[in-house]
Parts: structure tokens; C-alpha cells; sequence
């Protein structure tokens, strides 16, 4: 699924965000990305997701180099992957139903599958009956739950998420990483960057530690 193959990142600056890392997510997988803040977890998942290029090495996605994708091609990359994020990155005036939407209105799917597909993924979140309301008017735990549902409504192969948790209390964390599992149990590749050593403990899954921007430990 994805491949690191000695990648290295650094900025215009100098300051050097990942070093030499190595690491292998298989197809069905889901792995927990670790580490202190500024350790490099956000700066690899933007890696994968080609907002960044490596300074050097090489990343392969489904057995494609990403490095010799150009940039006219990188949405075609991007549909494989859905994505969440610590602070929802929802649109606040949009409703729930436009929020997931707008991946499959992006790749022009129909009217018909649009309606299918997100309602569906809605259901999926629990926020069935939801579809009319604004963010504003949800709790964040439910923001969370509609960007996990934009997040996959485009089916992608591979989830990744940035400190998905990382605003909410330990039992709407839970909610939410039983949501990741259920994704991964229908065999969603999943990568995850997390703080919450708890969640961790609970879940006997791979852990790649990140420390100044070099991968320390691999475990499971």
C-alpha cells in the first residue's frame, strides 16, 4: 500500500522535518503514527498525500512512485486517499449533507450516486437524520463524525488522520477510533498520527514512533 524508502524532507529554511525514514503500511493494515509535537507526523501524512515533496527517497503508493507523478496528475492520487483532520475542516456554510458531499461533486458522480453514497456514509458516522443541520449547530465530537464521513464517501483505499481526537474527551475518543476500526475492518488501509497513548494501549496494532523527525521504534 505504501512504501517509505529512505525519505528525507526538508524545508526551504533548512530545518530538516524527517530523516532517512523506512516503513511499510500492507494493504488492510492500521497502523498509529506516534511522537511528541514536531516530531514530523503531520509533515509525512502531507508526504502521502503529495502537499509536500521529499527532499529525497522515495514513496511508493500501491507500487506507484510518487515521486514522478507530476503535478497535474496529483488528483488522481488524492481520490485513493480520504482524510481527517484534528479541526474537522468542515464548511460552515454548508450543511452536513454538502459537507460530504463535495469529494464526489469535485469528480463529477452523478446526482443519484451523490444522494446514495452520502446519506449512507452519514448512517455509517450515526448522524442519520443529521443531513439538514450546519456545523454550527453540532457538538464537535458530530463535526468530527461528518469530516470522517466526507473522509470516505469517495471509498477511498487508504485513511489517513491527524490527531482525529485530539479536541475531544476520552469517551467521544473512543467513539471515534471505534469509528477508524470499523472502516478498517472492511479493509480501509489506515494510518493514524495520534498523542493519545491511551487509545493506543487499548489496541494491539503497529506503532511507528517519530522523534525529531527520525522513525525511533516500530512495535505492535
Amino acid at each position: 500500500m505504501i512504501s517509505f524508502d529512505h525519505v528525507s524532507m526538508r524545508y526551504p529554511d533548512g530545518f530538516e522535518a524527517l530523516k532517512d525514514v523506512n516503513f511499510e503500511l500492507k494493504d488492510g493494515e492500521m497502523v498509529f503514527l506516534t511522537g511528541p509535537s514536531g516530531a514530523g507526523k503531520s509533515t509525512l501524512l502531507k508526504l502521502i498525500t503529495m502537499i509536500e515533496r521529499p527532499a529525497s527517497g522515495q514513496i511508493l503508493f500501491d507500487g506507484l512512485n510518487l515521486n514522478r507523478v507530476s503535478n497535474k496528475h496529483i488528483y488522481k492520487i488524492r481520490r485513493e486517499i480520504g482524510v481527517v483532520y484534528q479541526n474537522h475542516r468542515l464548511l460552515f456554510d454548508k450543511n452536513v449533507f454538502e459537507n460530504v458531499a463535495l469529494p464526489l461533486r469535485v469528480i463529477g458522480t452523478n446526482v443519484k450516486d451523490i444522494s446514495r453514497r452520502v446519506r449512507a456514509s452519514i448512517s455509517k458516522v450515526g448522524l442519520a437524520g443529521k443531513e439538514r443541520k450546519f456545523p454550527k449547530n453540532l457538538s464537535s465530537g458530530e463535526q468530527q463524525r461528518v469530516g470522517i464521513a466526507r473522509a470516505v464517501v469517495s471509498r477511498p483505499s487508504l485513511l489517513l488522520a491527524d490527531e482525529p481526537t485530539g479536541n475531544l474527551d476520552p469517551q467521544l475518543s473512543e467513539e471515534i477510533m471505534v469509528l477508524f476500526e470499523q472502516f478498517n475492518q472492511v479493509g480501509v488501509s489506515s494510518l493514524i498520527a495520534t498523542h493519545d497513548i491511551d487509545l493506543l494501549d487499548r489496541r494491539k496494532k503497529r506503532e511507528l514512533r517519530l522523534s525529531k523527525g527520525t522513525l525511533v521504534s516500530e512495535s505492535k
